[in-house]
């Protein structure tokens, strides 16, 4: 049996991946985790905490394997391709949302929460460490890609994470009879590195 934290946590990622922040209440997760009301609080503190500590447990897993994958590539080269780039950044979304686990489902699930939902406890949750494998990635894409703006770079980089998002939360998702089933393979993976590289590579917007 989890742990009473461990089975909040779980309770939460998936309510916060199918309703976002204000659509969950406590009750509903405590409800789902088997766990008394007061132990968000005890645990957390409040529900934007909690919040905080889903996400982290969910991400930091992956930004560690972005920020391995980054260092790889910088200990051969201070100037890498934008295609390694892409594929260290991008890889290890694919590798924490796998297709045919439930855990790969609710991150999927969370992380398209966390670029579309509008609460501000959503905006927020992010903290030095999260802010750290962001500001390394730009700093090594603006040096493969000088020709862009600041804003057109990370408008690019919100695009690889929408990509690997919406196609991971798709695997997980019944298909409609009129379009084929998303392929849950290796396949995505090349395709998205391919494709993503092509756009992070397109000529600055004039």
């Amino acid at each position: 049996m989890a742990d009473t934290r461990t089975q909040i946590l779980d309770a939460a990622e998936h309510l916060f991946g199918e309703r976002g922040f204000h659509g969950t209440s406590v009750r509903a997760i405590t409800d789902l985790a088997g766990a008394n009301l007061a132990a968000v609080g005890y645990h957390f503190g409040s529900k934007a905490e909690l919040l905080a500590a889903v996400a982290r447990r969910a991400i930091e897993p992956i930004n560690a394997a972005q920020i391995a994958g980054l260092d790889r590539l910088l200990a051969r080269t201070q100037d890498p391709p934008v295609a390694d780039l892409v594929a260290a950044f991008v890889g290890p979304l694919f590798d924490g949302m796998p297709s045919g686990d439930e855990g790969g489902a609710r991150t999927s699930r969370l992380i398209m929460t966390i670029l579309g939902d509008p609460a501000e406890e959503v905006r927020t949750w992010m903290g030095s460490a999260e802010d750290a494998v962001r500001d390394r990635y730009v700093a090594a894409f603006e040096r493969a890609l000088p020709g862009l703006t600041p804003e057109e770079l990370w408008f690019r980089l919100r695009g690889i994470l929408a990509v690997a998002a919406v196609d991971r939360a798709e695997v997980h998702h019944q298909p409609t009879p009129d379009c084929p089933a998303p392929d849950a393979g290796e396949a995505p993976r090349r395709w998205a590195i391919t494709f993503l590289a092509a756009a992070m590579s397109a000529p600055p917007t004039e």
